[in-house]
């Protein structure tokens, strides 16, 4: 039976979340926890990563490219992610700065070609609210458009769900290779939620029903979605925050196609103007 959820665990160094084969066959997540002054080295195969730093400030290193003091916010709802791209056949090292603990989440795509390590800063971010009444939500891209031509397969970015409301909605998949309809890409979540005692709920679901699961969220739980819609709802007085990593295998474009039983909310925004 496939595994879909995967609940928080204490994490000191280097911890394999969800592997590409191992459930997934395209992305992988892993988070990394270094204390001050503390270091990780490692080497990718035929997987490329995105590094996004959830807290802390740390020097990575890829090849012979070195970035320096990167990161600084307190935790991931305290501002945009800083995060750094390693390409295939690459090493590279880790180093949590003196007097902070850092935490990574290590974002892995199947890839082939290779390109050249780079910075995303906070300031290259693109950031957009969607959705109204209550289903709004703040997204963020990491690495996606802006990085078309800069990397292999693998898509980045985060979402900042609103207290008490629905994100990922209306119900929305990717899972068919039918363009310009739909494109087929597995995708993994990760989870803070803020303050950290509170939850959400993952509701994932398919068109004849033969995927109808639930799970209740809590800080640091992650979710495989490799089918079906896959909407989160925010508990009131709770913002719940997802990292989210896609990759398949025809391409980086995302066209997802709603749930047509829904289809009626999307005009909802023309009648309330």
């Amino acid at each position: 039976m496939m595994r879909y959820f995967y609940p928080s665990q204490p994490t000191d160094g280097y911890r394999q979340v969800i592997g590409a084969g191992d459930g997934p066959e395209h992305t992988g997540l892993a988070l990394l926890t270094l204390a001050a002054g503390k270091s990780y080295q490692a080497t990718t195969k035929g997987e490329e990563l995105v590094l996004v730093i959830l807290s802390g400030t740390c020097t990575i290193k890829v090849g012979d490219c070195v970035y320096e003091n990167l990161g600084g916010r307190p935790d991931v709802f305290s501002g945009k992610a800083t995060s750094v791209y390693v390409p295939v056949g690459s090493t590279y090292e880790v180093s949590a700065s003196a007097g902070q603990k850092v935490e990574v989440a290590v974002l892995s795509a199947k890839a082939e070609r290779q390109f050249k390590p780079f910075v995303v800063r906070p300031e290259e971010v693109v950031t957009a609210h969607r959705g109204i009444l209550n289903w709004q939500r703040d997204v963020h891209d990491i690495v996606t458009g802006n990085a078309e031509g800069k990397v292999d397969r693998i898509i980045v970015g985060e979402t900042f769900s609103y207290p008490g409301q629905w994100s990922s909605y209306p119900s929305h998949k990717h899972d068919v290779y039918e363009p310009p309809y739909e494109t087929m890409l597995e995708e993994i979540y990760f989870f803070k939620v803020k303050p950290s005692e509170g939850f959400g709920v993952q509701i994932m679901y398919s068109d004849d029903l033969s995927l109808r699961e639930a799970y209740m969220i809590k800080d640091g739980d992650a979710a495989f979605l490799p089918r079906g819609y896959h909407p989160v709802a925010s508990a009131p007085g709770f913002q719940v925050y997802y990292l989210w990593v896609m990759a398949g295998p025809h391409g980086r474009k995302l066209q997802p196609r709603d749930d047509q039983k829904l289809a009626w909310l999307q005009n909802l925004p023309a009648m309330l103007r």
